[in-house]
């Protein structure tokens, strides 16, 4: 059998399914590999199922041409942590778990966005600390969000599915950008750059991959687009929006709220965003429920099954 390591604990029915199919080795810690770690992983091992934070740069690659591990089976749909182009020179192959993450991200980016918009962490804040004195007719006044219009920037598939909750969930317009033309079977409008749907947007949800590409997409000059009343949500990855520009276009009231489930130099989160009340800040819940874990864990194995017996990898980056 062949030698698969996971680099960190997932769901025992995973494991079972890894078990039944390769000699597993399982790290038992929840922190991201260090580059010694994952150097030998890719020596010892003929399969490694990585995850986010394993940052597996081009110098992890270095001299590995020779390396036993051929497959780098990704616990994710996202996978910028892994230079993909630099594990192909050596020969390592890499996969993804598309679509098993679609419903449950766009469920914590619908979550965000109401939370936000009604000032609902703020509420249970104020509840919890002992401070509510009862309901009165101009007590924390949020956004109603029927009616208003939310922009989506990235239109794949979780986005798309952010785009299908708000308009038929919520009754709000949808307007998007892309980085190409695309079709939608829901009634949206696609503008022509980022900067008209900030300014139309009364919300605007990140959902764009990460990477180089989309990294501080949202600086100080986009959010000085949006509007007042405006809030942003993040459920993409951390380092898209300028955590710094962000922090000063809340505490400036360029716009009114944010709702972030990712950050730039995550797991630290800024102490100025801790402190603000008009912020909600989930810890990276976008994929946190047992069976979407389950799925996404099972497709991971099921790439590395197809690799050691050497059929097509079901989903190649």
């Amino acid at each position: 059998m062949k030698e698969l390591y996971i680099t960190r604990p997932l769901p025992e029915a995973v494991l079972e399914h890894a078990r039944a199919h390769f000699n597993l080795t399982l790290r038992n810690q929840t922190t991201p590999l260090k580059k010694g770690e994952m150097r030998a992983a890719l020596v010892l091992y003929d399969v490694i199922i990585p995850t986010l934070g394993d940052m597996f740069t081009a110098d992890v690659f270095d001299g590995m041409e020779t390396a036993r591990c051929r497959l780098l089976a990704n616990f994710g749909v996202g996978h910028n942590h892994i230079d993909v182009r630099a594990a192909k020179q050596v020969g390592i192959s890499v996969t993804n778990t598309p679509g098993s993450v679609t419903d449950a991200t766009a469920d914590i980016a619908l979550m965000l966005v109401l939370m936000s918009a009604r000032r609902a962490s703020e509420g249970e804040r104020l509840v919890r600390a002992g401070k509510w004195t009862g309901w009165h007719p101009t007590q924390m006044l949020g956004l109603h969000l029927g009616g208003k219009t939310c922009g989506i920037i990235g239109m794949g598939r979780i986005g798309q599915a952010i785009a299908k909750r708000v308009h038929f969930g919520l009754g709000m317009d949808v307007v998007y950008h892309n980085r190409s033309p695309r079709s939608v079977d829901l009634p949206a409008r696609q503008l022509d750059s980022i900067a008209d749907v900030l300014a139309a947007s009364d919300v605007v949800v990140l959902a764009v991959p990460g990477g180089a590409d989309t990294r501080h997409l949202i600086g100080a000059q986009e959010l000085a687009k949006m509007r007042p009343h405006a809030h942003l949500v993040n459920i993409a990855r951390g380092d898209v929006v300028d955590e710094a520009a962000l922090i000063g276009a809340l505490h400036q009231g360029q716009i009114a709220g944010a709702g972030l489930d990712v950050y730039e130099f995550e797991p630290a989160v800024p102490e100025a965003l801790r402190r603000m009340e008009n912020v909600t800040l989930l810890p990276h819940l976008g994929t946190a429920a047992q069976d979407v874990r389950e799925n996404m864990g099972m497709m991971a194995v099921d790439n590395a099954i197809a690799h050691a017996a050497g059929h097509r990898l079901l989903n190649p980056v």
